[in-house]
């Protein structure tokens, strides 16, 4: 057996035959073309191929999330800047495939270098380029394999069409070389529940049919496993699904301490099954890719859709959380050379406060023609003074509850005085393990430094809750940490009010609270405190937790 190690990006464990994605085209020799108009109208024939065929996707795809997904790539393969580009290459000399894969070289060198969000949708634009290539060779397009049974799907990434369109009673899991935990494969992974592991260093290696397993939590994947590993493994995972479909009600530990469980969502096609509530409600879908920002009115009716859809329930809305590390083209900023330590979310408002008022003003007009409990934050806040702002802007236009989100280290250092201005903190914890250890998210190569359970995250984090107990606010999470079960024993042992996470996991993590009491809680979180490291912090509050449920009498249930 050979052990290999990633970044868990969807929990849950899966085992099974392995098949990598089919390759893209071969690109063949570059001809001169004969005729150059035409090879400008196979580009067009292409990009309409292509587009029809990503909508047709999204119009069937299993989750909303991958339907929003495809419909933002077929905008990019739409675009005339790209169809205008190609047609110069071609007045140069190329042929439509070869005029193609050079444009968007081109943009994807942009993309890398602007880094952050934009160099997660690499993958995007390389499956773009496959696709439209292949439509200009007619061939088929690269896809998914379809070997006739359950199997472990591995590549170096996946893009957005190939992953919307996974089942997953065949798609047992997923393994990519490449990736992050942000990316799209991650976050179509969690949203239709299959365990993945990204950036995982030597899965290109192992052969087509090979058993594996892996870990989507811990990110582990173990390749040439026995036959029987693999049934235990299946036969695990089916009845835990089976328990979790039981599960209901509100989030609670087992003397019925509270600890709201709320979806993170992109919009009211995302709110699937029973919640509690919205946790992490973003907005910038109205926004992207587009050259004028959303109207008032189309901004009223997407947050009337979410908020109408949970009468009496909370729903906290994230303010537009774009700028230098997510470009939008209507705020004309400038390049940066870091764009994720430029002017991204709340701090777009220093240049264009318009689209925060703008936004406040639309947020106001929904919640005020619906029942729901309408929460609002500010993403990328830094200082008290920024966060006294932001709230006095927030009830000027008439929304009362107004929090932030702690994403930086100076907030969390300066948590007891942001609470004397905001109503609530929502600590989003990928963000803060990336200021906090100065490790880009997109890192392969530090995902040990991105570990929610590294000792000085859960400090910063225990620092928040701590701030919301004695101001007597709530403090939430709403990063990906949220929806570790284990983990989230410690975050409510901290004190953490709420988690919010992709709707598929919640079931989970209930079940995790609900095996043990506040107290208990409390225990396990000390005991990952008091860890040296990340790997010690995951084994102190496993065996605390295990020795509180069975060891020694001590709360056996």
């Amino acid at each position: 057996m050979r052990e290999l190690r990633g970044i868990g990006a969807s929990p849950g464990g899966a085992a099974g035959p392995v098949y990598r994605l089919a390759p893209p085209p071969a690109l063949p020799p570059l001809v001169e073309p004969v005729d150059p108009e035409a090879e400008k109208t196979a580009v067009r024939a292409a990009v309409l191929a292509v587009a029809a065929d990503l909508t047709r996707r999204a119009d069937t795809a299993l989750e909303a999330t991958a339907a929003e997904v495809l419909r933002a790539q077929v905008m990019m393969a739409q675009d005339e800047t790209l169809i205008d580009a190609a047609d110069i290459a071609i007045d140069g000399g190329a042929d439509a495939p070869h005029a193609i894969t050079d444009v968007l070289a081109g943009h994807r060198a942009v993309f890398e270098a602007a880094g952050g969000y934009l160099a997660e949708r690499v993958s995007d634009l390389d499956d773009l380029r496959d696709r439209l290539v292949a439509a200009c060779l007619g061939q088929p397009m690269p896809g998914v394999p379809d070997p006739g049974h359950p199997y472990l799907l591995i590549a170096r990434d996946l893009a957005p069409a190939d992953t919307a369109g996974l089942e997953p009673a065949m798609v047992l899991g997923l393994v990519t070389a490449e990736g992050g935990p942000t990316s799209h494969t991650a976050i179509l992974a969690r949203t239709l529940g299959i365990p993945a592991v990204v950036r995982c260093a030597g899965i290109l290696d192992v052969a087509d049919g090979a058993l594996a397993s892996l870990d989507g939590a811990s990110g582990v994947v173990v390749a040439g496993v026995s036959a029987e590993t693999v049934t235990t493994v299946n036969a695990d995972r089916l009845a835990e699904i089976e328990r979790r479909a039981r599960s209901h009600g509100p989030g609670r530990t087992a003397d019925g301490h509270p600890v709201a469980l709320l979806a993170n969502i992109g919009s009211a096609r995302d709110i699937t099954g029973e919640v509690e509530g919205v946790g992490l409600f973003r907005t910038e879908l109205l926004y992207l890719d587009r050259v004028d920002p959303p109207s008032h009115e189309e901004q009223v009716a997407a947050y009337r859709d979410v908020f109408a859809a949970l009468p009496g329930r909370k729903v906290v809305v994230r303010t537009l959380d774009a700028g230098a590390d997510k470009p939008l083209p209507f705020l004309r900023l400038a390049d940066e050379p870091n764009p994720a330590l430029g002017v991204r979310g709340l701090r777009v408002a220093r240049q264009a406060p318009s689209v925060l008022t703008a936004q406040l003003a639309a947020i106001a007009a929904a919640a005020a023609a619906t029942d729901a409990d309408v929460w609002v934050m500010a993403p990328m806040v830094a200082t008290v003074a920024e966060a006294a702002a932001f709230t006095e802007s927030c009830r000027e236009h008439g929304l009362p509850t107004a929090g932030v989100m702690i994403e930086v280290p100076a907030a969390a250092l300066r948590a007891s005085q942001l609470m004397c201005h905001a109503d609530f903190l929502s600590v989003g914890t990928n963000d803060l393990s990336q200021y906090t250890f100065a490790a880009d998210r997109m890192c392969g190569d530090l995902a040990d430094l991105l570990d929610p359970w590294q000792p000085a995250l859960i400090a910063l984090l225990a620092s928040c809750a701590a701030a919301g107990v004695e101001a007597g606010k709530p403090v939430g999470v709403c990063g990906e940490s949220a929806a570790d079960p284990s983990f989230a024993l410690v975050l409510a042992g901290l004190g953490i009010t709420s988690l919010s996470m992709a709707p598929r996991s919640i079931p989970a993590v209930r079940e995790s609270l609900a095996a043990h009491t506040v107290n208990e809680c409390r225990q396990i979180a000390e005991a990952a405190l008091a860890a040296p490291s990340p790997e010690a912090a995951r084994a102190a509050a496993a065996g605390a937790s295990r020795q509180l449920r069975f060891g020694d009498g001590v709360s056996v249930r």
